[in-house]
């Protein structure tokens, strides 16, 4: 009996050495070996990295450093220099896919510049609408994306969005002004949601509005989390908020179908409206997933930028003197009257303070990109089936890229300066969104 006991005393701690081996390495042998073996007729090798665990790949280390030690750019820092800075890509297991991240601004800009290799990709696409936006690709995603260019981005939408807009926003500082104390996070999703919530689909401030406002918060938290759909987990909790919206959203939709006439009011409308070349519209399904995926969108990212804003304008007065200074001297001569997207144009101090609030808020730390052809950049092989991550962040925060990165200067902006030195590699404020 005691040599038994013993025996597998030996075994298991003979073995517990050898399973961690096999976990450790797990990943390397399932992705990267048969890649290895296959030589290149260029002799391409993949990137420097390590694929991490089973499974989960590298996220205890991506947690680590984004959640615990609150140093994300420490997790670049430590692949760079355990394995060199090479040309800014290493391979790593990330969110669901093996990746390799790009964190250069040359390769970044590779990448954004090679539509046909790398089409745009969201880890959870069920979150978002497999008919959506993000989702589709080809004459379908220039279909939508041409509309929704129209209907924000172009002079006309700019103007009725500028007069839409800004009674809630000067409604919303008096109240601030009024309170004297203020959580900017709370507040500036509140006047956000309200905004889009008129201009999306025309509902107006109340339960239900705070409803979808409940129901999208937990949708966007499930759509950086691992895709482990079991009760508990953010995405499980992420998809039953997506069921509920499309549930809420239909019955605005059915509402729409029912009016005698055809107005446009609001983005659900337009989307209703819409054909392609033969005439067809798009369908219940496909106006919810594009609705949803547009509000994921444009909703987080606007209001954490203006969060941002107001916490930096805060932090550094001298800004906001010279600010308010530009912005007084146009309403000046309005009379009352609301700015005009004309005018936002010649605001250029304004415009250079939304640009480092992006670049430090860093709202799209990262964009991904599914590779939907094998390719080699530089020597190096970006696989085929693979997700290009691209570290957008580094680029902001890396002191090669600005003087005193963390520091909030506008003025870094300025015509004829010497940086951004990555405006070639596609910082956050060099694409047209």
């Amino acid at each position: 009996m005691d040599i038994s006991f013993g025996v597998w005393v030996a075994l298991v701690l003979g073995g517990l050495p050898l399973l961690g081996l096999l976990l450790w390495w797990w990943n390397e042998l399932w992705y990267v070996l048969p890649l290895k073996l296959r030589r290149s007729a260029t002799n391409a090798k993949l990137p420097p990295g390590h694929m991490g665990l089973p499974f989960i790949g590298e996220v205890l280390t991506f947690l680590w450093y984004f959640k615990v030690l609150r140093r994300p750019d420490d997790f670049i820092n430590a692949k760079r220099a355990k394995y060199g800075d090479g040309v800014g890509m290493y391979r790593t297991y990330l969110f669901g896919s093996p990746s390799i991240i790009a964190c250069f601004p040359a390769v970044n800009k590779f990448v954004f510049q090679s539509d046909d290799t790398f089409i745009l990709n969201w880890p959870s696409v069920d979150l978002m609408g497999r008919t959506s936006l993000v989702a589709v690709h080809g004459k379908s995603h220039a279909r939508i994306r041409n509309y929704v260019t129209n209907v924000i981005n172009q002079p006309d939408a700019l103007r009725r969005i500028a007069q839409m807009v800004q009674p809630r926003i000067i409604a919303a500082l008096e109240s601030w002004a009024h309170k004297g104390r203020i959580k900017a996070h709370d507040e500036t999703k509140k006047v956000t949601f309200e905004n889009i919530g008129q201009l999306f689909v025309s509902l107006e401030p109340g339960p239900l509005l705070d409803t979808i406002d409940n129901l999208f918060d937990g949708l966007v938290k499930g759509i950086r989390a691992q895709p482990f759909n079991i009760p508990g987990s953010a995405f499980h909790h992420a998809r039953q908020c997506r069921k509920k919206l499309e549930d809420i959203f239909m019955v605005e939709l059915e509402k729409k179908k029912t009016q005698k006439e055809v107005v446009t009011n609001d983005l659900m409308d337009g989307l209703m409206q819409i054909t392609d070349d033969e005439g067809n519209k798009l369908c219940d399904q496909e106006v919810l997933d594009n609705i949803v995926s547009l509000v994921v969108a444009g909703y987080a990212s606007t209001s954490l930028a203006s969060m941002w804003a107001i916490y930096y304008l805060a932090k550094y007065p001298n800004v906001l003197i010279t600010l308010r200074e530009e912005n007084m001297a146009i309403s000046q001569n309005k009379k009352g009257e609301f700015i005009t997207s004309e005018d936002v144009s010649k605001m250029k101090y304004t415009n250079k303070v939304v640009e480092e609030t992006i670049r430090m808020a860093n709202i799209s730390a990262f964009n991904f990109r599914s590779v939907v052809k094998e390719v080699e950049y530089k020597g190096y092989i970006i696989p085929k089936g693979w997700t290009v991550i691209l570290w957008l962040r580094y680029s902001h925060t890396n002191p090669e890229n600005f003087d005193d990165p963390m520091c909030f200067n506008p003025n870094r902006w300025n015509v004829g300066t010497t940086q951004p030195r990555c405006r070639d590699g596609l910082s956050s404020t060099s694409n047209t969104r």
